[in-house]
This record gives structure tokens, C-alpha cells and sequence, in this order.
């Protein structure tokens, strides 16, 4: 079928998936705005008597606005994508460039303008979450010169660590033969492993302050509860959330031996030592459940299908002329076919987004009831509650569309578990 690849049929397919994303999403983002707006001034019995009328009002207010802001930036993201696409934007950047440039420079030019082609569009919209809608409900703590330096240094990164892995691709599509596709999947999850083990110590210290846990007392508590499931971390850190944002989380990273445990501010400030070991032994259960390593399992899996398929259509001129691109004859193909799929591949996906979702919150139940064994049910709850008012979290989520999206289970669901646990 791919070796006559129809580009009247591939573009129509593209836009009938486009259109039906776009209602897809509009329908339930509208869902979950009335259903939150609906049940705004009513906290739920489960939650009356301890999530006061204030918090639970803010978290419908502040979903709601999150919600009609993403509607907006999505109809704009949309209107982007078909610029790219069936407009003929990208086909316009490749004509500009090619004269210019030739080879592997012409490549990691285009993609370099694409890039930030995207950003310079995307700002507006990151300054507004930023500046307008975080500020309005008092998460935002980044000040205008800190977000300029972050984005310069995000830039700075991007490039160090972006452009060598995008030649080596590039140079495997046009020197690694039919096949090229395999080599290239290698050297991706080569390139994903080794972030792993650099980004704790090489590139979140870009931009965060990283701290020993300076509370010895919980410091202890939180070895004792990693020695008894079996987990070895390389450190116990607390990081400068609160310079940032006023939102709270607590993560593992890092790959291997070099795993770090990393604690907001935010969170130990809000966070009794029996909370946040609670909150500990969930991300604990995830290990224990090898959630983390069968998420990496899975990513290989989809990786490799994807640059398998990618091999395919870079190969053939439908490919190309489905999106009012016109494959070079004097230049390489391989950077337009790596950005179309980039483009193009997202929007079937989509369909498959509740698919994930279900399989996330059923990981999040198994998390749950081991940190229930390993720690105290109680205080899990507890904790989940305070970072549900914290961050502003709507208890009254609307179930259609909390099927569809979410990772975690709504407050109800995972509150009503854990008190059977």
C-alpha cells in the first residue's frame, strides 16, 4: 500500500482526523467547564469536612480558566498545524532555504527554523499561562527576567544536546541504507538512556538549586522506608520549587545508580514527615511495580513502530505532495520527512490518548494500595488532599472527560480506594 502511496487520499484522511480531534476535544473541554462550573458552590460530601468552600471554589475557577484557555490555544495550534501542512508552510520554509544551503547545514537549518519558527508563536500563549493565568490564582512566583534567562538557557541546552542527535539521524536516513530506521531507533534510545543518568546532575542543576534534605529526623524516616521496600537512591534532595511556582510535587529521576529522590520546597512546607512519606511510598510502589520500566518497555515498542513507519514514508513522493511539499531534487529529503511526521502522526494518535490514561490510573491504584502496606493509608489521603487544594485541582472533574484524559484518578476514586485499603 506505501509503495503507492495516494497523496489526495493521505491529505484527506489528515484533515477528516484533524476535524475530528478538534470536536473531540472541544466537546470535552465544554463537558468538563459546565460540569465543573455546575457544581461550584457545593463541596462534595466526602470532601465537606475537610476541603473548605473557598479552596474548592478557587480549583473550579481555576479549571475553568484553564480550560477556556486551552480551548483558545488549541483552535490557534490548529490553525498552525495547517499553516504548516495542507497551507503550504513548510514547503514556503524549504523554498527559502534551500538556495542557501546545502547539505547536512540546509538540514539542521530547516529543522533549526522550524523550531523556532514554533517558539516565536508559541510565546505569547507561555507569557499569558505565565503572567495572566497563573498570577491570577497566585502560583506564578517567576519574575519576567527569570523566565527570559530560563528560556535562553532552555535554548542554550536545546542546542548542545538537540542538534547532535538530529545530524546523527539525519546522517543515518541518508548513509545507513533501507534499514537506516533501525540504526536510528539504537542511537535514539541510546540518546534517551544517557539523559537519564545526565539530567540530575548535569541539566536540572541548570535550573534549579538542588539541596541535601537538611531535616534529619525525616531524612531518617525516609531512608528506613526506602531500605524496607528495597530501594537505593543516590541522594535525598529538596529543590527550589518555590522560586517558581507556588505548586508542589515530589519525583524520582535519574536512570540506574545514579536515581535521585527530589522533594519540592513547596511540598515540605506543606507536608507533615508521616505525609510525605506516604507521598514516598506511592512513587516507591511505582518501582516495585516495574511501572517505570514497563513505561520504557512501551516507549521502545512505539519508538521503534514509529521510525519504522517513518522509513516508509520518507521514501515515498505522496508522502510529500499530500502536504504541498515538493520533494528536493538537488537536496536531501530526510528533514522535511522527519518534521511532516512529526507534524502529521500526533493527530492519529490522539485516538489512543484514553487508552493510556486508563492504564496510568490503573498504575496509580497499584502505587496507592502499596504505600498503603508500606506507610499509612491515612496519611496518603491526607497528603492528597492539601496537594489538591494547593494546586487548585477540582474535586468535581466531569467523568466523560476525566476518562478520556486522566493520568490519575479523580480525588473521589483514589480517596474511596484508599479508605478500602
Amino acid at each position: 500500500m506505501l509503495s503507492s502511496l495516494n497523496p489526495q487520499f493521505l491529505a484527506l484522511a489528515f484533515a477528516i482526523a484533524l476535524v475530528l480531534t478538534l470536536l473531540a476535544k472541544f466537546w470535552l473541554t465544554g463537558r468538563q467547564i459546565r460540569h465543573v462550573a455546575q457544581h461550584r458552590n457545593d463541596v462534595p460530601a466526602a470532601f465537606a469536612a475537610t476541603v473548605p468552600l473557598a479552596a474548592h471554589q478557587k480549583a473550579a475557577d481555576y479549571t475553568i480558566a484553564r480550560s477556556r484557555y486551552g480551548l483558545l490555544s488549541l483552535a490557534f495550534s490548529s490553525a498552525v498545524l495547517l499553516g504548516w501542512t495542507l497551507l503550504g508552510g513548510l514547503q514556503a520554509l524549504n523554498t527559502l532555504l534551500t538556495p542557501h544551503f546545502s547539505g547536512m547545514g540546509y538540514q539542521l537549518m530547516l529543522l533549526l527554523s522550524f523550531t523556532l519558527i514554533g517558539a516565536l508563536l508559541d510565546l505569547p500563549w507561555e507569557l499569558y499561562n505565565t503572567f495572566a493565568l497563573e498570577q491570577r490564582f497566585g502560583f506564578n512566583r517567576m519574575t519576567l527576567k527569570m523566565y527570559v534567562v530560563d528560556a535562553l538557557k532552555g535554548m542554550l541546552v536545546g542546542a548542545v544536546i538537540g542538534l547532535p542527535i538530529a545530524a546523527l539521524i539525519l546522517w543515518l536516513m541518508g548513509a545507513a541504507g533501507s534499514l537506516w530506521w533501525l540504526w536510528a531507533w539504537g542511537a535514539w534510545m541510546g540518546f534517551n538512556l544517557l539523559i537519564l543518568v545526565l539530567y540530575p546532575t548535569v541539566i536540572a542543576p541548570l535550573f534549579n538549586k538542588f539541596e541535601p534534605l537538611p531535616d534529619d529526623n525525616l531524612k531518617a524516616q525516609v531512608e528506613t522506608l526506602m531500605q524496607r521496600c528495597g530501594f537505593k537512591a543516590k541522594g535525598l534532595f529538596v529543590m527550589d520549587g518555590s522560586r517558581r511556582s507556588a505548586h508542589g510535587n515530589a519525583y524520582f529521576t535519574g536512570f540506574g545508580p545514579a536515581k535521585r529522590v527530589v522533594f519540592f520546597d513547596t511540598l515540605l512546607e506543606r507536608l507533615n514527615g508521616a505525609e510525605v512519606q506516604a507521598v514516598l511510598a506511592h512513587e516507591l510502589g511505582h518501582f516495585k511495580h516495574k511501572h517505570v520500566t514497563k513505561r520504557m518497555v512501551l516507549m521502545f515498542a512505539i519508538s521503534l513502530a514509529g521510525f519504522a513507519l517513518l522509513g516508509c514514508l520518507s521514501a515515498q513522493p505522496g508522502f510529500y505532495l499530500a502536504f504541498n511539499v515538493q520533494p528536493n531534487m538537488t537536496a536531501p529529503n530526510d528533514a522535511l520527512a522527519l518534521l511532516l511526521f512529526l507534524l502529521v502522526v500526533p493527530v492519529f494518535g490522539f485516538f489512543f490518548t484514553p487508552l493510556g490514561s486508563y492504564f496510568s490510573r490503573r498504575d496509580e491504584f497499584q502505587a496507592d494500595a502499596y504505600a498503603c502496606a508500606q506507610a499509612s493509608g491515612a496519611d496518603l489521603a491526607s497528603a492528597l488532599l492539601k496537594l489538591h487544594e494547593d494546586n487548585a485541582g477540582t474535586l468535581t472533574p466531569d467523568p466523560v472527560y476525566a476518562r478520556f484524559y486522566y493520568s490519575h484518578p479523580p480525588a473521589s476514586e483514589r480517596l474511596a480506594a484508599l479508605s478500602q485499603a
